[in-house]
């Protein structure tokens, strides 16, 4: 768990996020894909110059060299959110040193699992097939949960694995039998447990939500890369973190968990919270100390 409280910051923005936003949660999907849609036709599309035949957002490193490939899955529930949407994001992992791909992923409800991780594993699979050098994947929210589904068809298939992964709130039980999706639920300063069960609906279709690749907290979780977990103790999802971690450990993964006080849902993406600043940068340590400890056949 993190040390101290929550900074004044974090707390203005809760109170705000709860009397302003978590209201009007379920309304605000069309208005934030028009926003989306505006952003996209002002934000060209920059793919990967190796892997022109992926949509996505290229962002190379800063400076020189770059220490590892960095897969970077976003979130919003699986029914908003592009890669363009949340370039600043790639943008910061970019200046930390990486060279970072965050792969288009088509929505539900028009498209429901697994139309995300079918693409998301096409995506690394031809990345590891064009580009020497190792990986590593974060990702937030709906795009944790991605992350973790996405390892697992990675083992399945035998491909190259990443190094390690970093996670902030994953959304990895689509059923929300989770503890806290009830003790939170007065709490979490943007969702309810029918907010999430009604977008896991939505995201579903007709597939069960305890299939194990679209809830992988229900998948054997066995040789799966170290990964770091950032969730906030008030979060309806919380424990979707606290089950993924506790599963990871006892199938031998070295699994860490950070627990921060007050923080929002996936606040690594409000880049103005000095937590937003302090998560991404562990992160980036973790992912970097991982990379240091790697044996040289990691780079493929």
């Amino acid at each position: 768990m993190s040390a101290g409280g929550a900074s004044a910051a974090t707390r203005r923005t809760v109170a705000f996020l709860r009397r302003f936003v978590r209201p009007h949660i379920l309304a605000l999907t069309a208005p934030l894909r028009r926003l989306q849609a505006l952003i996209e036709t002002l934000s060209p599309e920059r793919r990967a110059p190796f892997a022109p035949q992926i949509p996505g957002d290229w962002n190379p490193a800063s400076g020189d060299s770059a220490v590892a490939t960095l897969f970077y899955l976003h979130g919003g529930a699986f029914l908003i959110g592009s890669p363009r949407l949340f370039r600043y994001a790639s943008r910061a992992f970019a200046r930390a040193g990486f060279d970072v791909f965050a792969p288009a992923y088509r929505l539900a409800p028009e498209h429901v699992f697994p139309a995300a991780l079918e693409d998301v594993l096409r995506a690394y699979r031809t990345f590891t097939e064009a580009r020497p050098g190792p990986f590593v994947i974060v990702g937030d929210s709906a795009g944790g949960g991605l992350a973790v589904s996405l390892m697992l068809r990675i083992r399945e298939e035998g491909l190259r694995p990443p190094v390690a992964a970093a996670l902030s709130s994953p959304w990895v039980d689509l059923a929300g039998t989770g503890a806290s999706m009830r003790e939170n639920e007065s709490r979490d300063p943007l969702f309810t447990r029918k907010d999430i069960l009604l977008g896991a609906r939505a995201v579903l279709g007709r597939q069960s939500a305890r299939n194990p690749l679209a809830s992988p907290i229900y998948a054997d979780l066995s040789r799966l890369p170290p990964m770091l977990v950032h969730v906030g103790a008030d979060e309806v999802l919380r424990d979707d973190s606290t089950r993924l971690v506790a599963r990871a450990r006892q199938a031998g993964v070295d699994a860490q968990l950070e627990i921060w006080p007050c923080a929002p849902h996936a606040w690594q993406l409000m880049s103005f919270l000095p937590e937003a600043r302090q998560s991404r940068a562990k992160a980036i340590e973790f992912l970097k100390t991982r990379l240091a400890q790697a044996p040289s056949n990691a780079a493929g």
